[in-house]
């Protein structure tokens, strides 16, 4: 049905008055009394009773008032709903994150993209880099937060996001724990605890090359899923590791947290997304990811 003669039918219905109505329409009346007599023989019944005390609403008209009226704010919302959407302030947003950019700038990232985009809905997901950037192109997240190198670049956009410095990470019993000016070689022949290179394989690779010079091969005795996997392996003495500097709020009483000195222990959080298909809501955080440095 026609959603102008719904509005016009209304506009009559409530005013109970043709000129009236027409004023409101901000039209003539002649044409407003043609459009109700189309809508009254769509409907097949009669809508209003005119007489020479003016008009009524019939039983039949006063039930499809209620009708129009629910159907005219329904056409209204999705309009609005379609704006706010194209606009990048309606929808849903998958954002993926590796589990130490928790510790950075993405809490507070997060927060204040929350508060000036309040109808966009954000699902969180943390995950390895690698199983993000599978993520990306299988279509199952929007933007990631991953950490380079990595394979499979093509067709993702990149942006610096965050920056931080590996670790060393050593349980607070640990006799090495307490050693003033310890230093990464003062490791070698330290039971390791890593994570499996295909979870990561460019973060996995800069550690083994910051080891190898510091003059020694780390001896990985276990490998954990995930950076907190590896941390609480390191609280309970399983052994040492090598972790970024931001996440040294995670059991400080039981680990002791040494950041290390060489440049090659630098890097940085990269936010990602497609090339192509990204949706406006995405591209809304993605800019507010760029714009946080």
């Amino acid at each position: 049905m026609d959603l102008r003669l719904l509005r016009q039918f209304v506009a009559v219905a409530e005013e109970l008055h043709f000129r009236r109505a027409a004023r409101r329409l901000a039209m003539s009346q002649p044409p407003l009394t043609a459009a109700i007599r189309r809508l009254e023989a769509a409907v097949g019944a009669t809508l209003l009773e005119r007489g020479n005390r003016g008009v009524a609403l019939t039983p039949a008209g006063a039930t499809l008032l209620e009708d129009a009226r629910a159907l005219l704010r329904q056409a209204d919302r999705a309009v609005l709903a379609a704006r706010e959407a194209a606009a990048g302030r309606l929808g849903l947003v998958r954002l993926g994150y590796v589990g130490s950019a928790m510790y950075g700038r993405l809490p507070a990232t997060i927060r204040a993209f929350r508060r000036t985009h309040p109808g966009l809905r954000l699902e969180l997901r943390e995950a390895t880099t690698a199983a993000q950037v599978a993520a990306l192109h299988a279509g199952e997240l929007d933007i990631a937060i991953v950490i380079p190198p990595f394979g499979g670049e093509a067709g993702l956009h990149l942006r610096p996001f965050d920056a931080d410095r590996l670790a060393m990470a050593l349980p607070a019993a640990h006799t090495l724990a307490g050693r003033t000016g310890l230093r990464l070689g003062d490791l070698a022949g330290e039971p390791f605890v890593l994570w499996p290179a295909r979870e990561g394989r460019g973060f996995h690779d800069r550690v083994i090359r910051l080891c190898a010079g510091a003059g020694f091969v780390p001896e990985v005795v276990q490998e954990a899923h995930g950076m907190h996997a590896v941390l609480s392996l390191v609280a309970v003495e399983a052994g040492v590791s090598i972790v970024p500097s931001a996440m040294a709020s995670v059991r400080p009483a039981e680990i002791r947290y040494l950041p290390l000195a060489e440049e090659a222990a630098a890097f940085e959080h990269l936010a990602a997304r497609r090339e192509a298909g990204a949706t406006p809501a995405a591209m809304a955080l993605f800019a507010a990811l760029a714009d946080c440095r």
